[in-house]
């Protein structure tokens, strides 16, 4: 396998109003870690087990704008995150007085006639009102009719 195997075939580059600060959000609070970065042009990689995420600065280096950019960004769009735990995140966020925009629920998806997927999971909005959906499994059961 080649470095090129690991890497996802979908990586969201989310433009952002300070990358320092976004960075202290994905990083400092909901536990990426950079894989590298070019602050010359306010951009960094970051990544968490599979989840990849580019932050690119607004206003600095080249911005791929379609329309008017205003807050909050990423209207109609979440980003799902699977994560083994919930809690390390839940706690980091509570110690840094971080809203959520929804608590933590257990929510069942039904993904075949015969099975549903539970998950527990929660909503958070970043420093630039992208809504990130962290969850985790709690396994499969048969559909309850």
């Amino acid at each position: 396998m080649v470095a090129s195997d690991f890497e996802p075939d979908l990586v969201p580059e989310l433009l952002v109003t300070d990358v320092a600060e976004s960075l202290e959000f994905w990083c400092g609070l909901c536990g990426f870690k950079i894989l590298y970065d070019r602050p010359a042009e306010g951009f960094a990689y970051v990544t968490r087990g599979r989840a990849h995420v580019m932050l690119e600065q607004r206003g600095v280096g080249r911005n791929w704008l379609t329309d008017e950019f205003e807050r909050p960004f990423g209207r109609g769009i979440n980003f799902q995150i699977r994560v083994p735990d919930l809690a390390p995140i839940l706690s980091a966020l509570a110690d840094a007085s971080w809203s959520l925009f929804m608590q933590p629920e257990t929510k069942w998806y039904r993904v075949s006639d015969g099975e549903e997927a539970g998950v527990r999971q929660f909503l958070v909005i970043d420093p630039d009102g992208y809504l990130i959906r962290f969850q985790s499994s709690v396994g499969r059961r048969a559909v309850e009719e």
